[in-house]
C-alpha cells in the first residue's frame, strides 16, 4: 500500500464502516480522491463496500467501506510477573478466544515457551501476527528492561517469531493499553486523553490528536518517578514521595503491613479503609490525595481534560472516589475544562487486545513498507 492507501486503510479499520463523505471529512480528501483511492483497496479485497444507506445527504444513498472481515487471526499477549494472558482477535481486533497461563518460572526461556503454548493453545485459524506487551523498556522488539520479570535486552520478537513463524510485534504494556483504549475502549471517538495505570507499577500513557505517543521515553516508566509528595514514603529507585511510592499496589500493602504489625492484602487494606480504620486509612488517603495530584500533573502538562484510569489497583477508588477528584480538582485552574476520569475495570485482556490491536497495525505498516 502506498502511505495514502495505508492512512485509509487504517481509518477505516479503526473507525469503520464509514460513509464515503465522513471519510473524506476525517482525511481531507475531496469524494473524487477518495473514491480513487479506494477503488484498489476493494478490488484487492481489504476493503468491502456494505449495503448502500442514506446519510443525510442530498444524492444517491451511500455505500459505507469496512475492513473486510477475513484478512485473518491476530493474537495478543499481556506478559505479567506471574501470567501469561493471550487474547485472539480478528483483525477488527474483536476478541475470538483468550485464556490465562500462570508463570512458574520467569526466566526468558521458560516465559517465551509458555507463550509459544498459548498462542497454539488458543488454536485460531489463519494465524496473521502476534503482538506482546510487557512492562518495561521496549525497543525494536527487544526487552531492554523488564523488571517485573526480571529481564535484560531479552530479544522477545525474534525468539518468538522463529518458534511461531509469524511477524512478532512488542510493545510496553502501557503503550499497547492506550491503543486498546483509543480503538475500541474508553477512548474510542476522543481525540486526546491521558492513561493513568496503577497496580504494581504505575503506568502512563498518552494520545494526542488520534494517535498514541511513541517516544524512546514512552516505554522507560517515567510517570512512575513523578514526585507527588515531599514528605512520603522512598521508592526503589530511592526517590521520596514519587507516584511509585505511593500508588503501587505492594507500597500500599508494605505501609499497611507495618502499621498493623502483620502482612497484610491490597482487598484487606480497602475493606480495613472503608470500615475507618485510623492507620489504614491514613494510608489509603494519603494515596488518593497522591492520585488526585497525579492526575492533575497529567491534565495540566498533556493538555488533555480525560484521564482513562486502569490497572489492577483501581479498586482503591471504590473507597475514595470523591477524595481523588477532589485532590485533581484543586490542582487544576478553575478556568480549565473540568476533569473526566474513566474508570477502566476490565482487566488485563483488555491490555493484551491492545497488544492484538499493536500485531494489527504493525502487519498493515509492513503491507505498506512491501509497497515502497
Amino acid at each position: 500500500m502506498s502511505d495514502s492507501e495505508a492512512a485509509l486503510a487504517r481509518t477505516v479499520l479503526i473507525y469503520g464502516p464509514l460513509s464515503r463523505r465522513d471519510l473524506g471529512v476525517k482525511l481531507g480528501l475531496s469524494p473524487a480522491s477518495l473514491t480513487r483511492l479506494a477503488k484498489p483497496l476493494v478490488e484487492r479485497g481489504l476493503l468491502v463496500e456494505l449495503e448502500e444507506v442514506a446519510d443525510g445527504t442530498v444524492g444517491r444513498p451511500s455505500r459505507p467501506l469496512d475492513i473486510a472481515p477475513n484478512l485473518g487471526s491476530f493474537v495478543g499477549v499481556k506478559i505479567t510477573g506471574d501470567l501469561v494472558i493471550a487474547v485472539a482477535t480478528d483483525i477488527r481486533a474483536e476478541q475470538i478466544a483468550a485464556g490465562e497461563w500462570p508463570i512458574a518460572d520467569t526466566s526468558p526461556e521458560a516465559v517465551l515457551a509458555l507463550v509459544d503454548r498459548a498462542v497454539r493453545g488458543l488454536d485460531v485459524p489463519n494465524l496473521v501476527a502476534v503482538g506482546v506487551s510487557l512492562g518495561g523498556v521496549v525497543h525494536d522488539g527487544v526487552a531492554v528492561r523488564a523488571s517485573f520479570l526480571e529481564w535484560d535486552d531479552v530479544d522477545v520478537a525474534t525468539d518468538l517469531g522463529a518458534r511461531l513463524g509469524v511477524p512478532v510485534s512488542v510493545e510496553n504494556d502501557v503503550v499497547a493499553l492506550a491503543e486498546a483504549e483509543r480503538w475500541f475502549g474508553a477512548g474510542r471517538g476522543l481525540s486526546g486523553f491521558a492513561v493513568i495505570t496503577i497496580g504494581a507499577g504505575v503506568g502512563y500513557g498518552l494520545v494526542v490528536d488520534n494517535e498514541v505517543i511513541r517516544t524512546p521515553d514512552a516505554t522507560a516508566g517515567t510517570g512512575a518517578h513523578i514526585p507527588l509528595d515531599p514528605f512520603g514514603p522512598i521508592c526503589s529507585e530511592g526517590h521520596r514521595g514519587c507516584a511509585q511510592a505511593l500508588l503501587t499496589s505492594g507500597s500500599i500493602t508494605a505501609q499497611a503491613s507495618a502499621a498493623l504489625a502483620r502482612p497484610v492484602g491490597y482487598d484487606e487494606i480497602l475493606r480495613l479503609a472503608e470500615d475507618g480504620h485510623p492507620a489504614v486509612s491514613a494510608i489509603v488517603g494519603s494515596a488518593a490525595d497522591a492520585l488526585g495530584r497525579l492526575i492533575a500533573l497529567a491534565t495540566n502538562l498533556s493538555l488533555q481534560s480525560t484521564v482513562v484510569l486502569s490497572g489492577e489497583g483501581v479498586s482503591l477508588l471504590t473507597i475514595v472516589h470523591d477524595r481523588v477528584l477532589a485532590a485533581a480538582a484543586a490542582g487544576r485552574d478553575p478556568h480549565a475544562n473540568p476533569i473526566d476520569l474513566i474508570v477502566d475495570g476490565s482487566g488485563f485482556r483488555a491490555w493484551a487486545r491492545g497488544a492484538a490491536a499493536v500485531a494489527i497495525q504493525s502487519t498493515m505498516d509492513r503491507m505498506r513498507s512491501r509497497r515502497q
